[in-house]
């Protein structure tokens, strides 16, 4: 659902937008913000009479000056303890690399509590927990997260080698320009355009061989939206065609299936028997198969045939990988 902006949020976005990010142009802030240019022009001038230092450069977009902060935020004891929970699982416990700042600077806000506040604080911390999936240390691909930041920020070609899974020229070096950089299922993912493949790919951080930078810059299609690209992908990879997929679940396995938001297409219809028809559309097979197999002999492929296929023909290998075992 789109955000609706009255004019005291639009002005503390454009703020919060021009401190965290550079290149913003008039006609950038305006879409961002759903208005018009005029509107976004007077915007600037109301912030600038408010004491705050912003400036336009030809090259580099909105610039508020790097020694210019907003005054502490007051936060009451729910927001501050939802956001306690959320560094805690996601900084302190490393579910997403790179985002440990995150709980710096949350011990820098609980500081400012009233001590009384801060010792309920902690106390209602102990009693509640959020247990996320586990996710690939981040050492050993810093460099490459830095890396391609930099070049994202910078709008600069990298020169990468990667392996791929899917083809066997690891070795060779290619062209990549990155449009973005995204946490997916476990992993942090780039996506961009891979002038080897002529195409637009989706290349995990952990995965890259080699990555440098380079002197050459690229243009980002203004066309480009991350949501668009990753469409009806089953997690962030998506195909190059669309399927209807239709699988039934039994009971009592169709409880479980249905207490949870697989995928945004996805529909349930219930049956007498307490069993259900699991629907949606999924860009590409890869992905979805191996969710398919992970559900056991609970799940049966109705369609796309393709599917049903490539479950039966794995869940066969599976099945003779045991057979040589116990025999």
């Amino acid at each position: 659902m789109p955000v609706k902006y009255t004019r005291v949020h639009r002005l503390l976005e454009i703020i919060s937008l021009v401190q965290s990010q550079r290149g913003w142009s008039a006609k950038t802030l305006a879409e961002r913000c759903e208005t018009t240019e005029r509107n976004i022009y007077r915007d600037i001038n109301q912030i600038k009479e408010a004491g705050i230092p912003i400036e336009h450069d030809k090259d580099k977009g909105y610039q508020i000056s790097g020694t210019f902060f907003m005054p502490p935020v007051r936060l009451t004891f729910e927001e501050a303890l939802a956001i306690s929970a959320l560094c805690e699982a996601m900084a302190d416990k490393g579910a997403i690399p790179f985002v440990r700042p995150a709980s710096m600077a949350m011990n820098k806000i609980l500081a400012q509590l009233p001590f009384d506040a801060r010792e309920e604080l902690t106390e209602r911390m102990r009693t509640m927990q959020l247990r996320t999936t586990a996710t690939m240390d981040e050492d050993g691909y810093e460099d490459v997260y830095d890396k391609v930041q930099v070049a994202l920020l910078n709008r600069t070609i990298l020169k990468c080698k990667y392996e791929s899974t899917a083809t066997p020229e690891n070795d060779e070096a290619f062209m990549f320009h990155p449009y973005a950089l995204f946490f997916g299922t476990r992993a942090w993912y780039v996506v961009g355009f891979h002038e080897k493949r002529d195409a637009i790919r989706t290349l995990k951080l952990s995965r890259f061989l080699a990555i440098e930078p380079t002197k050459e810059t690229h243009e980002i299609p203004s066309s480009f939206n991350l949501d668009n690209h990753l469409g009806n992908a089953w997690n962030m990879i998506p195909g190059e065609t669309d399927y209807d997929v239709e699988l039934v679940f039994e009971t009592p396995f169709s409880q479980t299936v249905s207490d949870t938001r697989w995928h945004s297409t996805q529909d349930i219809t219930w049956h007498d028997d307490d069993s259900c028809t699991f629907t949606c559309t999924v860009s590409g097979l890869e992905e979805i198969v191996w969710w398919v197999l992970s559900m056991g002999p609970h799940c049966k492929v109705v369609k796309p045939k393709e599917l049903a296929d490539r479950v039966a023909t794995l869940a066969t290998q599976t099945a003779e990988v045991y057979k040589k075992v116990t025999t």
